[in-house]
């Protein structure tokens, strides 16, 4: 039964699925008050708690206590409901780069009780529409440095009211902080209910056709209290930085939701390149650092160039797999695991991890704290340990679609079906096989594409690599390995050979990638998940 809401525009309790295609939800040991506004929590209740004068965001050139980010976020509030008339239950949108004005800008509209949607800023207005439509969005608050393709989409939109802008760099010049600076720094924020909609993700992509998932106060709180406080174990001390957009709910929790929730600080940088991350991590002493695969090999070479990233006592890796000579090379150098999860937007944040004290290499883990899994085989029935089946996770987040659309192919039984194909072993730890649409069935063999590519990036000369299944006349699909060389190869025939055989020689022959193409990108979203979908020949 669902609490009684604050929303006066009742959007989000009207567009629920309905309840009996919900996800099981397992609460017990996540007890919080029926009115519950999480953004109070993560501001206000921190400086109650005594951590006024520590630093809660670094970027763009200064540093924010949590007085100050309470104080901005409180006045940000005022004019969102003063002077734009934003209700509860609103849907806003906030574009933006991470800085520390899109943090605030979130938090503010959680205050007023808003829904916020954020959004990336490689968007452009056709894509920015669709999300109005799909979440009927009547406010966006848009750093004016890309306010160009948001006032497009506002031309076309017929939800969307209102378009204000903020200045993401440290100045405070723009319309939206020249309000704000008007106002007191005291808000009575609106009373939400635990279970009110504050947030709606959008899922990153990867398959094309990207849905919009519903999450509640209590649920930002959940993704803390269980994986951040059980799994990473933040102290105050702790400065997070990474490379996940805060549009995604990976980057919202990593470097907002977690370090926010502990007193901790989070360094934001609009553009995570690696030599940008390096930087950072060198001159704050960041210590819990989230980014993929691909550029933890980057801070490999920095190291090996001289870069001090001593002071990082957690790497996280997720939205890729993590290959295990990564893996291997990160503890070797650092002395330390690097930390491979799996999440979904649709759970919120990470559901599955190795731990500090528990992790192995080509492994996923075990459930984070509050969650169960298992994987099934395909006549739904539980799998053998040791056989490929999908993965069925429940606990106390879960898929809830706007509108319903899809849930039941997500939700069977009450359990979330992640589109992952897993292998569960005789000691009840969960290792990756594959998307579930990534599974490429040649000659009758089922094989999985990153396992290949994990082989394929055990060799010098691949940067990075993304494998595919192709139609073939003779044994149905092939293997085909999209291929980044490093610097200092070349693309030839010789090459292609000695790929090959360095597969053949690592993993079951039979898998070896029949089609090598090189390329000098891979196609990726801008949380770092390469999407193999735009690899194959359909497209």
């Amino acid at each position: 039964m669902l609490r009684p809401s604050a929303h006066t525009d009742t959007f989000a309790r009207d567009n629920l699925p309905p309840v009996e295609h919900w996800p099981d939800l397992l609460l017990d040991g996540f007890d919080y008050p029926d009115r519950l506004n999480a953004a109070v929590e993560l501001t206000d209740a921190m400086v109650a708690k005594g951590f006024g004068d520590r630093t809660a965001l670094i970027g763009n050139g200064r540093q924010r206590t949590y007085k100050e980010l309470t104080d901005w976020t409180n006045r940000l509030a005022h004019a969102l409901v003063d002077d734009l008339g934003i209700k509860p239950g609103n849907r806003v949108m906030i574009r933006s780069a991470n800085n520390p004005a899109m943090v605030a800008c979130w938090l503010a509209a959680t205050k007023a009780g808003a829904i916020v949607v954020n959004t990336m800023p490689l968007l452009r207005a056709g894509e920015l529409a669709k999300y109005c439509e799909k979440a009927a969005i009547t406010h966006a608050l848009c750093d004016t440095r890309l306010m160009d393709e948001m006032v497009q989409c506002a031309k076309t939109s017929p939800s969307l009211q209102t378009v204000v802008g903020f200045d993401g760099t440290e100045n405070h010049d723009a319309e939206l902080d020249r309000l704000a600076l008007q106002k007191p720094v005291a808000f009575k924020a609106v009373d939400t209910a635990q279970d009110d909609v504050a947030l709606i993700g959008f899922t990153s992509g990867s398959t094309g056709n990207p849905k919009a998932t519903m999450h509640f106060h209590r649920d930002l709180l959940i993704i803390a209290d269980g994986y951040a406080r059980e799994v990473l174990d933040v102290q105050p001390e702790d400065v997070f930085v990474g490379s996940p957009p805060l549009a995604f709910t990976f980057g919202l929790g990593g470097l907002a939701v977690f370090p926010l929730r502990f007193g901790a600080a989070a360094a934001l940088l609009e553009t995570a390149s690696p030599p940008n991350l390096i930087e950072i991590i060198e001159t704050y002493r960041a210590t819990v650092c989230l980014t993929a695969p691909t550029a933890y090999r980057a801070m490999l070479q920095a190291m090996d160039d001289g870069a001090d990233l001593s002071s990082l006592r957690a790497a996280i890796s997720a939205g890729e797999t993590l290959p295990a000579p990564v893996y291997e090379d990160w503890k070797a150098k650092t002395g330390k695991p690097m930390l491979d999860g799996i999440g979904a937007t649709e759970l919120l944040h990470i559901f599955i991890s190795n731990r500090f004290g528990d992790h192995r290499p080509a492994c996923t883990g075990k459930p984070v704290r509050g969650y169960e899994a298992k994987v099934l085989a395909e006549d739904g029935s539980d799998a053998a340990p040791g056989t490929i089946g999908r993965l069925a996770v429940r606990g106390p987040t879960g898929c809830r679609y706007l509108y319903g659309e899809r849930q039941e192919e997500y939700v069977r039984d009450g359990w979330n079906l992640t589109g992952d194909s897993f292998v569960c072993d005789e000691d009840g730890y969960f290792h990756f096989a594959a998307r579930d649409d990534d599974i490429i069935v040649s000659s009758g063999y089922n094989i999985a594409g990153p396992e290949v590519e994990a082989a394929l990036l055990g060799h010098d000369a691949v940067s990075e690599c993304a494998v595919i299944g192709v139609p073939d006349d003779t044994r149905g699909m092939i293997v085909q390995a999209h291929v980044v060389l490093s610097d200092g190869h070349e693309a030839c025939d010789a090459m292609v050979t000695l790929l090959q055989e360095h597969v053949k020689s690592t993993i079951a022959p039979f898998k070896y990638p029949r089609s090598v193409i090189f390329t000098k990108t891979l196609p990726k979203t801008e949380s770092g998940k390469i999407q193999r979908f735009r690899l194959r020949p359909d497209r």
